[in-house]
């Protein structure tokens, strides 16, 4: 019997090509990229598995702490215990004074004693928030506006304020004005209790001051997130940063005659108020949205070219020597009136936004056309899901320094516009395209809306042999 014997093609083979272009029958490579990742899309989990029983109090209280440094703190075994001075070659600096050593022990316990004894610094925060905020009432905080513009007046004053915060907090516990007794109604040497100024494991206040720790670890991991982004402008790591350096040195020499100009008590009071007048009710819903309305097609333009600088100062040499195109991708989401769940919005009781709310049978979530059906085929082959299949020509590649970019311009569907999300709203027909959904619209009960997503490609053609 013969035996037929098979040529083992090695990996690093290359196909040749045909001489005649139209017997080449090679099929074009498919790019796999992930879908866009709109910004405000939390992750909720919709699975029907059953809810955990409730622990009592003391038993989460004791299981709580340990839970979160065991998943947040994972030490090699041979960590040493002063990090410090073994990274002083690596150029650590050194601290002067003598503190613990690093150890899991010694960070639960403290970890414990801070959140116990951390109500009194969250209960400032809030009081400031009311003030500031105008959250209790608008004659609390026009007395702290007063004071502030009694101290921009009349500077000296700072000087008394320890003086000030000491009386205040003695007459707020004096137990005759606690009590309503007059002075000489109280025996003598009357003792207060001491406020309670720690929590027990496990209670409500200690709960909340894990909650304010774990809001304010994120706060804070927001704003250095925020601030890192303009490091490599301030480092010479970013081709901006001459340009930069130039800027800062003219206007600091234009500011010194303009700074002795100022009028120092009036510009502190200006700048002390402004805050005040910025988060009043009237600003936030009245003003601002008023302002948005008319200014939102500028401030959407100048956004979406700031995030083009960007992308334009993370692009490669190989990138700028390249030829740039641009594809686009669609997502469609309906409005449905009572429904829980949304892709960006919190679930309300009028309605929400979600792909789910979809009807069968018209545009799917994710399409690659503004008419919602171009590019997906009668089989389905062509519907985007997971993962985002293009069939790029020979050469192209995703600039691989971005990432998908909502239109905020809304350029397609001039002169209309988009929203500051990048979102235009239609009718329950997908027609009639609007900046804002028509309230009209909602008492149908059917509107839909859609976004369009853009990214670069470039042109590398593959080396001759």
């Amino acid at each position: 019997m013969a035996t037929l014997d098979y040529v083992e093609v090695p990996s690093y083979a290359t196909r040749l090509r045909s001489a005649q272009a139209n017997h080449d029958l090679r099929p074009a490579p498919k790019v796999v990229t992930s879908l866009p990742r709109p910004d405000h899309s939390p992750v909720r989990n919709t699975s029907g598995s059953p809810t955990a029983q409730p622990m009592s109090s003391s038993k989460a209280g004791s299981n709580l702490t340990s839970m979160l440094l065991s998943s947040a703190l994972q030490l090699p075994a041979n960590a040493p215990a002063a990090p410090r001075a073994q990274g002083n070659k690596k150029g650590l600096s050194n601290l002067l004074s003598t503190r613990d050593p690093l150890s899991i022990p010694i960070t639960t316990t403290n970890f414990r004693r801070f959140v116990a004894k951390s109500g009194p610094i969250f209960w400032l925060q809030d009081r400031v928030e009311e003030i500031v905020l105008w959250k209790r009432s608008w004659k609390y905080t026009l007395v702290w506006m007063t004071a502030y513009a009694f101290l921009c007046y009349f500077p000296r004053l700072i000087f008394l304020l320890p003086h000030a915060v000491t009386l205040g907090i003695l007459l707020v516990w004096h137990p005759a004005l606690r009590k309503g007794e007059s002075l000489d109604a109280l025996p003598p040497r009357v003792i207060q209790p001491m406020p309670q100024t720690q929590s027990s494991e496990g209670s409500a206040e200690w709960l909340a001051n894990i909650q304010a720790i774990q809001n304010l670890m994120g706060a804070v991991s927001d704003a250095l997130d925020l601030a890192v982004r303009f490091v490599p402008y301030l480092t010479y790591s970013s081709p901006y940063s001459g340009a930069i350096l130039s800027l800062v040195l003219a206007t600091f020499v234009l500011m010194i005659p303009v700074v002795n100009m100022l009028p120092m008590r009036t510009t502190c009071l200006v700048l002390g108020l402004s805050p005040f007048f910025a988060t009043h009710p009237f600003t936030l819903h009245t003003l601002v949205p008023t302002l948005q309305a008319g200014l939102r097609p500028m401030m959407n333009a100048w956004r979406f070219r700031a995030l083009r600088v960007v992308d334009d100062d993370n692009l490669e040499d190989k990138h700028w020597r390249a030829e740039l195109r641009v594809v686009e991708l669609w997502e469609n989401e309906r409005w449905a009136p009572g429904s829980a769940g949304s892709s960006e919005e919190p679930s309300r009781s009028e309605g929400s936004w979600s792909k789910a709310n979809l009807k069968p049978g018209e545009r799917k979530a994710w399409t690659r056309g503004r008419d919602g059906w171009s590019g997906v085929s009668d089989d389905g082959s062509g519907e985007v899901s997971s993962n985002l299949t293009f069939s790029l020509g020979p050469g192209w590649f995703f600039v691989e320094t971005e990432d998908w970019r909502p239109d905020l311009e809304g350029t397609w569907v001039e002169p209309g516009g988009a929203d500051e999300s990048g979102w235009v709203y239609t009718n329950d027909t997908w027609l009639d395209p609007q900046p804002n959904p028509l309230e009209e619209w909602k008492s149908s009960g059917g509107m839909t809306r859609r976004r369009r997503w853009t990214r670069r490609i470039y042109y590398s053609p593959p080396p001759t042999m």
